[in-house]
């Protein structure tokens, strides 16, 4: 089937930028050969009626924490890597960069050597990893064990520089407090992806960090220091700085769908844009009603995820849910909705798509419902 002519038809197509309606999308050797409007279709091959659903490049999300009834730290290997990656694949993420929550120097070198291992053999969905600390504020600590929250060091600066030339894309989210611009010019540098997250660190510190190479934010409002009137925080510097991207946990609960809008129009213009992460954990995709991190018990119920005093700890979320909170409640237009799924964050990663040129996997498309109740990978 593979070698075969394959036409995608009946539905809308989004090519990475807008929805096309009354295009068809043709792959051969499942390899994406041409978008045609129907006017123009001439051969034919083996067709599939989308049936009004929605044809996409699958979603790359960038903070995945688990999976499959496992977590990263559980046990960092070329299994778990794949678990989590199948898992999301499932729910529509074609892309995924699975996510250390903090932890000690060795679990986060063996995740490191992990990620390596994987990339090595090839592991299907894997685009890199996400290391999200220790080298955050405790103040700022969320979900995250404080007793293992520590400032960078040389050996740590090192292992993260070395490992982002092996990785695909590293993702390292840090707070001002435990690392120096220094540091992160040096990961930059490298080829690492450095985020502000988990922070109480000021407007002019966060605004320094960003001139000294941190690209983007993590999870938007949460864990940091939030805008105020004569404070603006961290918040303030995504919202105003024009180079900050940052990602949203659009689920209606960790944002308020007005914060969700505000942002959303802020950062409309570029070049920092904001993209949609699950921030999942490990009962995405299972039927689990809970789970355990580092051992503390995590309960799954109504789409929340709580440690037992109420902290929220990740999100109950995939991205279709996303896209249909931010179109229903924020306003959001459902091309950039999907940008933000898609090309938003694959080129923080340096992993394009756009189907507006030839070469876009068939493998990594996927086949969202027309009620964004749920998107599957077209092949299996």
């Amino acid at each position: 089937m593979m070698q075969r002519l394959i036409t995608f038809l009946g539905g809308p197509i989004f090519d990475g930028k807008r929805l096309r309606q009354g295009y068809a999308a043709q792959f051969r050797a499942g390899q994406l050969a041409k978008m045609v409007p129907l006017t123009e279709l001439g051969e034919r091959g083996d067709m599939i009626d989308l049936g009004g659903d929605i044809l996409s490049p699958g979603y790359v999300d960038l903070q995945v924490n688990g999976g499959g009834g496992v977590m990263l730290g559980d046990a960092p290997n070329v299994e778990t890597i794949a678990t989590i990656c199948d898992a999301h694949r499932s729910l529509g993420a074609t892309t995924i960069l699975p996510t250390l929550i903090t932890d000690t120097a060795e679990k986060t070198r063996a995740t490191l050597t992990a990620g390596i291992d994987a990339h090595e053999a090839g592991v299907r969905g894997f685009g890199g990893l996400h290391l999200e600390g220790p080298h955050l504020s405790v103040a700022r600590k969320g979900a995250h064990d404080a007793a293992l929250i520590r400032p960078m060091d040389e050996s740590d600066l090192s292992a993260i520089c070395e490992a982002a030339a092996l990785l695909p894309k590293l993702k390292v989210t840090i707070a001002p407090e435990n690392v120096t611009p220094e540091q992160v010019t040096r990961m930059v540098e490298a080829g690492v992806l450095v985020s502000l997250g988990h922070t109480d660190a000021p407007f002019d510190t966060c605004v320094a960090y960003a001139k000294a190479g941190a690209g983007c934010a993590t999870h938007l409002f949460n864990a940091m220091s939030q805008l105020g009137n004569r404070a603006p925080g961290l918040v303030g510097a995504v919202l105003d700085t024009a180079e900050l991207s940052a990602g949203l946990i659009a689920d209606g609960i960790h944002v308020h769908p007005a914060s969700l809008r505000a942002a959303w129009l802020a950062k409309r213009r570029g070049p920092g844009r904001i993209f949609l992460v699950s921030d999942a954990m490990a009962v995405a995709g299972t039927a689990d009603s809970e789970f355990r991190l580092e051992g503390r018990r995590i309960t799954r119920s109504e789409g929340r995820l709580c440690l037992s005093d109420g902290t929220l700890a990740g999100a109950d979320l995939d991205l279709t849910t996303a896209l249909r909170v931010l179109t229903s409640q924020c306003a959001v237009s459902l091309d950039e909705a999907l940008e933000a799924a898609t090309s938003i964050p694959a080129a923080l990663i340096d992993a394009p798509v756009d189907l507006r040129l030839p070469g876009q996997m068939l493998t990594d498309m996927i086949r969202i419902k027309s009620d964004l109740s749920a998107a599957s990978p077209v092949i299996g």
